[in-house]
């Protein structure tokens, strides 16, 4: 008999393909509505989720034939990974394939935010354009800036990488300094603080815990630049919104651009949307065909390790 599976989103149609030749699956149609995880894990042998969907503690013990978790994605609070471990039972994520992408996707965001790319476009297809105006859009120079990264792990070292092609200053903030990427790539280790005020990009790469809940709020608002434009690629929650809008309403920065927010999806009336200098994004990070295709395939070879009892590629526990 099969193994029984349940895929809370639709996955690509090669991850899919792996695990159909080895079990029995029932994948949720959309993304529209949020699975119905709760509902199917009693009778599971092993589970494919994404970061959006809560797996507790309570959930996996209704599962008693649970073996395996597997995440499309590298973050994974959302599990309870301990609870899990207790029963036995294998998670997995996906680590290392969405570094550059996800850095790729950084710069854009940085530009679109530094160059009014997006507002410029909509006042185009509004058909607002009828003479050349040199006087509209004026952005602010990206090459020579300064460019300060709060947490320098793998995402943040390639966004490093790209600042180099546009001739930038490059700060960073870690709490474990990295003395050999600071020769290779010629860049300056400062402390937190510095880093917020010295920058005139910052971007922020941190995972999210609760020391980095609300890592960035007023106190640190008042530090940065009034010309400081921030990225937040990392997780919504590192960033107090409430005090995000202050910031960007009353000039204390001047724009933000945020790939993730908190809640997601941002509320329709949340007051973050009502601003000009404000870009928001469905959280797109790693969102190529190539990427994630790759996370789905390490989500599918993580499961089916997972479901004969070998050591998962790709374990949370190491």
């Amino acid at each position: 008999m099969k193994p029984k599976i349940f895929i809370t989103r639709p996955i690509p149609e090669k991850a899919l393909a792996m695990i159909e030749a080895e079990c029995e699956v029932d994948i949720w149609p959309t993304s529209e509505i949020l699975p119905p995880t709760a509902e199917r894990l009693p009778g599971l042998d092993g589970l494919v989720t994404y970061s959006h969907e809560p797996v507790t503690a309570e959930m996996i013990a209704s599962a008693p034939n649970l073996k395996v978790i597997s995440n499309v994605g590298v973050g994974y609070n959302h599990i309870d990974a301990e609870a899990a471990r207790a029963q036995g039972v294998a998670v997995g994520n996906t680590p290392g394939v969405l570094s550059e992408t996800t850095a790729d996707t950084t710069f854009a965001q940085l530009l679109a935010a530094a160059r009014h790319l997006v507002p410029a476009g909509v006042y185009v297809q509004e058909k607002r354009w009828t003479c050349y105006d040199p006087n509209i859009f004026h952005g602010y120079d990206v090459h020579h800036a300064t460019l300060g990264i709060i947490g320098m792990g793998r995402i943040g070292y390639e966004v490093a990488k790209r600042a180099l092609g546009f001739d930038m200053r490059v700060l960073y903030y870690k709490r474990t300094r990295r003395e050999d990427w600071e020769a290779e790539l010629g860049i300056e280790y400062a402390s937190f603080d510095r880093v917020l005020e010295e920058s005139d990009f910052i971007t922020l790469h941190v995972p999210m815990t609760p020391e980095t809940h609300h890592l960035i709020g007023k106190a640190e608002f008042q530090k940065m630049k009034p010309t400081a434009i921030l990225v937040n690629i990392a997780r919504g929650p590192v960033v107090d919104s409430a005090a995000l809008y202050e910031a960007l309403k009353t000039g204390e920065i001047a724009r933000a651009a945020l790939d993730v927010t908190d809640p997601e999806p941002i509320p329709t009336d949340d007051p973050l949307l009502t601003l000009d200098n404000a870009l928001i994004f469905p959280h797109l990070g790693s969102s190529t065909l190539q990427t994630r295709t790759r996370m789905a395939t390490m989500a599918a070879e993580n499961l089916l390790a997972g479901l004969k009892g070998e050591p998962l590629p790709y374990s949370v526990f190491g």
